[in-house]
């Protein structure tokens, strides 16, 4: 964990119904919003952008190809236009044919409320955020230069912007009570975490970890119980998701996340739906998060 420190923060008015529809939205899709329906992924970006732009923001495509398909992440700022830049990011699309509530329709709808909440206090942001959706960070693109994080952060690497860091949004709503439920990929790791998958994690690599302890503090303002997991990035499971290629390009990032497969046993199945998500809990991450962008130094 992170020790906690007092600050004021406002109220992040993050609202569960917003929560509850971009993730049925997403998840009711047919097809799914998989990289081979490209016809449902084109819904989901337009859902997105269309979001981003009910709340104020000016949504952008960023196109990019990927096995002969043409593909968007979808982008939008806030705050100030001159000096570093934080970046958080979600991916809205799913591995195969399922509706991918907590992977990632989760992180997705936790990323729209979180622009809402910046541009309603733009004023008070101490960096220019972009909040970008990225395609295709499911397999057979996962960890490979169609990933659209990758083309994202190689772009801000190519344009020579400064970074203050990256937050990714991956599989934040799936939580619970039961005993023994958190498992992690060493076994050692029992000794020093939690047996219970009641709490939300901060990842990072070494080189992030002033990131992580800074979005650490703000989570747990919640109430919520947040651990952080500091390793080298080759550690089973550190770099499963979009932050690895802001890893990758030197940028410091960090993944906010449920632990995904260490505790959800419906990762990558028919019954990661809805009705499996923890929507109370999942505001609560959503607030530290709202509380972050304002507040990281």
């Amino acid at each position: 964990g992170c020790t906690a420190k007092h600050f004021n923060y406002p109220d992040p008015t993050v609202r569960i119904e917003n929560l509850e529809s971009s993730v049925r939205y997403l998840t009711t899709l047919r097809p799914t919003r998989s990289y081979d329906h490209p016809e449902a992924m084109r819904k989901s970006a337009t859902y997105i952008s269309q979001k981003f732009a009910e709340y104020g923001l000016v949504p952008t495509e960023q196109k990019f190809m990927a096995g002969n398909q043409p593909y968007v992440n979808i982008i939008a700022s806030a705050g100030p236009q001159q000096g570093k830049r934080l970046v958080v990011g979600a991916h809205y699309d799913v591995f195969g044919d399922l509706p991918g509530a907590d992977d990632n329709a989760s992180g997705i709808a936790g990323l729209l409320e979180v622009a809402r909440f910046a541009k309603a206090h733009e004023a008070e942001l101490p960096y220019r955020v972009d909040f970008v959706a990225f395609a295709l960070e499911e397999p057979p693109f996962f960890r490979s230069e169609q990933m659209g994080s990758y083309v994202h952060a190689e772009f801000l690497h190519k344009d020579k912007v400064e970074v203050r860091g990256m937050i990714c949004l991956e599989m934040i709503g799936f939580f619970t009570d039961a005993k023994n439920s958190q498992t992690y990929p060493l076994s050692l790791m029992r000794l020093f975490y939690p047996p219970t998958g009641n709490f939300i994690a901060v990842a990072s690599n070494l080189g992030s970890s002033s990131l992580a302890k800074q979005v650490c503090q703000h989570l747990q303002a919640t109430g919520m119980p947040v651990a952080t997991l500091k390793a080298p990035a080759f550690v089973r499971g550190m770099d499963l998701s979009d932050h690895r290629n802001y890893w990758k390009f030197g940028y410091d990032a960090v993944m906010v996340t449920d632990t995904s497969f260490y505790r959800n046993s419906t990762y990558h199945t028919k019954n990661d739906t809805i009705d499996t998500l923890d929507f109370k809990r999942m505001q609560k991450v959503i607030n530290g998060v709202c509380w972050s962008l304002l507040k990281i130094e």
